[in-house]
């Protein structure tokens, strides 16, 4: 789990390394570290993925703000919940890609709830916003956690 946490924080920090481009919108994320959350749900179990999203959050809260950790935590709890219920689902079952898009759907609606609570106004104009980065980024981990899985399980994290 160390291992797994290790890895988290350092896709997070060379995510923060990369250049904001000027034509996303505002607190648009790649998510890297969810990949780790991804691998550790699907390959540990459930109770170790919601371990790894509790982590992250601590992590933001040592190293961002009260408020960044707690949109942290709510989009991985979220996030976590609905990964490992829909994973139970035959048909979904191993579909990382569907999986990812899913949980990182969940993860946006997380935080959007998180910031309604924060700041009691509910903001459904960015909700079109969230959807689309959702399901891009939830594309783009789920490819990314197919190609690294076996690369991981090589490292005997699994």
């Amino acid at each position: 789990m160390g291992m797994l946490f290790a890895m988290a924080m350092a896709l997070s920090f060379a995510e923060s390394l990369l250049p904001v481009l000027p034509m996303l919108p505002p607190g648009f994320k790649l998510g890297l570290s969810n990949i780790v959350t991804m691998y550790t749900l699907f390959m540990l179990g459930t109770k170790r993925g919601f371990a790894i999203a509790v982590m992250k959050s601590l992590f933001v809260l040592l190293t961002r703000a009260p408020v960044a950790a707690f949109m942290s935590l709510c989009g991985g709890l979220l996030s976590v919940v609905c990964m490992a219920l829909c994973a139970r689902v035959r048909w979904l079952r191993g579909d990382y890609m569907l999986l990812s898009v899913i949980g990182a759907l969940a993860h946006n609606l997380g935080q959007l709830l998180a910031s309604v609570a924060y700041t009691s106004t509910v903001m459904l104009y960015y909700l079109p916003v969230l959807v689309v980065s959702g399901i891009v980024m939830g594309i783009v981990t789920g490819t990314v956690l197919r190609v690294a899985m076996p690369y991981i399980n090589r490292l005997g994290l699994g």
